[in-house]
């Protein structure tokens, strides 16, 4: 019978192998950029994460040392993984607004960027116009 060691190894590895093959998924299969990097930045940092954990566990419980680099390479993925979602959503909403023609409303007066003046509604256009 398989010791806990063992079962937390292939548990982590199941998770992570399922966090990987939805986060993939979602890369292939979202429709625009903005729903695009969900993918690769949540689900699928987290199934390599899972990944490296199993392997630093599977090592020590071997007997050998502790592994310090897959502590790093994990650490190093977390940390760049959302500065680089960041950075290419920023570089996407400030494209010409011709460009964002696919994104889905926000539901607020402004649009997806920052950036944007408040779009005008109806009714602050009759308030402007009464003042008048």
């Amino acid at each position: 019978m398989p010791d806990f060691g063992d079962i937390a190894v292939a548990s982590l590895i199941c998770l992570g192998a399922f966090f990987l093959f939805v986060g993939s998924l979602g890369l292939a299969k979202l429709p625009d950029l903005m729903r695009r990097l969900h993918g690769p930045t949540k689900a699928t940092t987290l199934g390599i994460g899972a990944m490296l954990i199993a392997s630093m566990l599977y090592f020590l419980m071997k007997g050998d040392e502790f592994s310090i680099q897959e502590l790093l390479i994990t650490t190093f993925l977390f940390l760049t993984a959302p500065v680089t979602a960041l950075m290419v959503a920023k570089a996407h909403l400030l494209l010409d607004k011709s460009e964002r023609k696919n994104l889905p409303p926000t539901g607020r007066d402004v649009d997806w960027s920052v950036y944007d003046a408040p779009r005008k509604t109806q009714q602050s256009e009759n308030v402007q116009s009464e003042g008048n």
